[in-house]
C-alpha cells in the first residue's frame, strides 16, 4: 500500500511538478559551478587556469560520481517536464484566446518545453564538442582549452551557441521562481527576492556564458 501511495504521488502532476522543482534547483547549482569553472578562461592566462580546472573536475572521483547524478537528473527533469506539457494539453484541449494568455503569463512562461527542447538540442552539441572526447576517447592533446579556442573559431558555432544561452536565459526565467514556488519555498516576505535574485541569476550566469565564445572568436582571449 505504501509502495503504491509512493508511485502514484510521482505519477501524479503535483509529484511530477515536485521532481521537475527539485532537479530544476539541483541543475540551477550546476550551472553556477560550470560556470565558474569555465569563467577561468578570462584570466587570460593561455588557458592555464581554466585547464588546471577542467582537469580536476575530470579527474575527482566526487565529480565524476556527481556527474553521474547530474544526468540522472537532467533526464528526470526532461522526461517529467514534457510529461507535465502533455497533461497540461489534455487538460485543456481548447486552448485559451491569445489576448487572454498574454494577460495571464509570459510568453517564455507558456513556451517552457520549447526552450528545454532548444537546450536539450544545444546540449547534446556541447557535449559532443566538449565532453565525448575528452571522456571516452583518452585523448590529452589538445587541451580543452584549445578545444575551445577550435570550435569558437568558426562564427556559426558562436551564433548556435549565443542564441542557445538566450533560449536558457529565458528558461531561467520562469524556472528558477517557479522551482522554488514548487517546493513551497515562497511567501509574501520573500517571494520578491525570490523573484529578483532569478531575475538576475537568468541575466548574468547566461550572459557569462555566451562572452566565452565571442572573446574567442574576436580574440580578446589568446
Amino acid at each position: 500500500m505504501a509502495q503504491s501511495t509512493f508511485a502514484d504521488f510521482f505519477t501524479s502532476s503535483i509529484g511530477r511538478k515536485f521532481i521537475v522543482g527539485i532537479t530544476g534547483l539541483f541543475l540551477i547549482s550546476f550551472l553556477v559551478v560550470h560556470c565558474a569553472i569555465n569563467a577561468c578562461i578570462f584570466v587570460n592566462d593561455g588557458g592555464l587556469l581554466f585547464n588546471a580546472a577542467a582537469e580536476f573536475m575530470a579527474t575527482n572521483i566526487i565529480i565524476r560520481i556527481m556527474e553521474v547524478v547530474l544526468f540522472l537528473g537532467l533526464i528526470a527533469h526532461i522526461f517529467q517536464s514534457l510529461m507535465l506539457a502533455r497533461l497540461n494539453d489534455k487538460a485543456r484541449p481548447v486552448k485559451y484566446q491569445v489576448s487572454g494568455e498574454n494577460h495571464n503569463s509570459k510568453w517564455y512562461s507558456r513556451s517552457m518545453p520549447i526552450l528545454g527542447l532548444l537546450i536539450l538540442m544545444f546540449l547534446i552539441i556541447h557535449l559532443n564538442h566538449f565532453w565525448v572526447e575528452t571522456r571516452f576517447t583518452g585523448l590529452d592533446e589538445p587541451t580543452l582549452y584549445d578545444e575551445m579556442k577550435e570550435t569558437f573559431e568558426h562564427w556559426w558555432w558562436v551564433v548556435v551557441y549565443d542564441l542557445s544561452m538566450i533560449a536558457l536565459s529565458y528558461h531561467l526565467m520562469h524556472g528558477f521562481q517557479s522551482a522554488f514556488q514548487t517546493m513551497g519555498w515562497n511567501n509574501p516576505k520573500y517571494t520578491p527576492i525570490i523573484k529578483n535574485v532569478g531575475l538576475c541569476f537568468s541575466i548574468i550566469i547566461p550572459l557569462i556564458f555566451a562572452l566565452m565564445p565571442l572573446a574567442m572568436y574576436f580574440n580578446i582571449i589568446k
